[in-house]
């Protein structure tokens, strides 16, 4: 018969088995605080991904320290919270337990020690905790980080020792196998994304008759072309190279109730096409305006500045932009989803010519300035009409493959959710 359950006093975990307690954190945990005094310890972990890894502390970059001294000694079944920058963050795990040896991370993470009990139940369940997104909610709202001293005081469950292990020993072979299915699934979606660039760069570059005479383009990336294509230039093809504006943001009579599609660089992130726009401009934005261009469909875009510097789509759909993008249509003589596919391959060529520090932008100069193949239209949409029903093809399939990756995740997550708050039972300890 199964247990009855009790409120646990706990919103993001509601009811519970009659026999488990609640406590405070602090009742189960201490921090630890071993300042790495002389550099004596020299195994540098870190936390990634929700897992604790080793980093090589010769090779390391980034924000190093002078020195490791002030980092923290932890070792085998700690568990480590990073605990800052919430307010810009809350998509990464925040949570891992120090899983094999002793070593040094960041004392800018809160590393708590169990004082008895499985150290694995409390990684799950506080697994759950930050997968549920409670730390961001935790005390009094969202801030930029938390203190030990502010966590402690969170209220924690307190299942049988018997039950923690139990509970423990099942996620952590359950997890396991989920997480060997989902790194294999995240194998094949790269191998899928490799397959699909390699397809479209060979086709833009050496075209579909494989018997065709072939000579030097003089470009490295782009190397041998059919002899009767001809190297060129994106702006000695082009009909159109532009690019739009931001009305005042801070004005919402220029957003509010919109009815003109405005791409932003967002807007092409993991796109291939835009059929909408996230924002749209009213008429009085468009006529106090004046630096908007209104470009009309089919065109493609390249995102200039920001994370998805380099993505490039096209535009189904009429639409003003913003000057993160440029707009080019290409003349008469020209298929513009044969610009969309061979910038496409071109992308690491745009960002090896991007300029500026931890975010490189690309300019309309070098978008224009492009080497580009000139290459008879019948050919360009016979490519074209290849390309979009191949790549459609390992579309659907990367779909597939992101869909049962997401499934699993989901499926991961509900099933510690469930075990760590009684919610589920290990059959052997009901």
């Amino acid at each position: 018969m199964a247990e009855q359950m009790k409120p646990s006093g706990i919103d993001w975990i509601g009811d519970i088995p009659k026999s488990w307690k609640v406590t405070r954190l602090q009742t189960l945990f201490d921090q630890v605080k071993d300042k790495n005094s002389g550099t004596k310890e020299k195994n540098l972990l870190s936390l990634s991904y929700g897992k604790i890894v080793k980093k090589d502390i010769e090779g390391a970059f980034g924000l190093i320290p002078e020195s490791f001294d002030t980092y923290n000694i932890i070792k085998k079944n700690d568990i480590v919270l990073r605990l800052t920058d919430m307010q810009n963050d809350q998509v990464s795990l925040r949570t891992g337990l120090v899983k094999e040896e002793k070593g040094i991370i960041t004392s800018a993470y809160v590393t708590i020690r169990l004082k008895c009990g499985s150290p694995s139940y409390y990684h799950w369940y506080l697994y759950a905790f930050d997968t549920s997104k409670q730390i961001y909610a935790f005390g009094q709202g969202v801030r930029q980080s938390l203190t030990f001293e502010e966590l402690k005081k969170m209220l924690i469950l307190l299942p049988s020792p018997k039950e923690q292990q139990a509970i423990a020993d099942f996620l952590d072979e359950e997890c396991a196998q989920i997480d060997s299915i989902a790194a294999d699934l995240e194998k094949q979606i790269v191998l899928l994304q490799q397959y699909k660039k390699s397809l479209i760069t060979e086709t833009v570059t050496k075209g579909l008759d494989k018997s065709a005479p072939m000579k030097d383009s003089g470009v490295e990336w782009i190397g041998k072309i059919p002899e009767h294509w001809q190297k060129t230039r994106i702006k000695f093809e082009a009909s159109i190279i532009g690019s739009g504006t931001t009305p005042d943001s801070g004005n919402s009579m220029y957003y509010d109730n919109g009815e003109h599609s405005w791409i932003q660089s967002g807007d092409l992130y993991g796109k291939d096409y835009i059929y909408e726009t996230e924002k749209q401009l009213t008429n009085l934005a468009i006529l106090e305006c004046h630096a908007l261009n209104w470009y009309t469909k089919d065109f493609v875009v390249v995102a200039m500045y920001g994370a998805s510097v380099g993505n490039v789509a096209i535009s189904k759909i009429d639409s003003f932009t913003n000057q993160a993008c440029c707009v080019i249509k290409l003349n008469e003589k020209n298929d513009n989803r044969y610009l969309f596919y061979f910038l496409k391959a071109a992308q690491e060529e745009m960002l090896l010519k991007a300029f500026g520090g931890t975010q490189p932008n690309i300019s309309q100069i070098i978008i224009k300035n492009l080497n580009f193949l000139n290459v008879p239209l019948l050919e360009q949409i016979e490519i074209a009409d290849f390309l979009d029903s191949k790549c459609d093809m390992i579309n659907e399939m990367l779909k597939s493959k992101k869909d049962q990756y997401d499934i699993l995740i989901k499926h991961k997550k509900s099933l510690i959710y469930e075990y760590v708050t009684g919610k589920k039972r290990v059959k052997e300890v009901q």
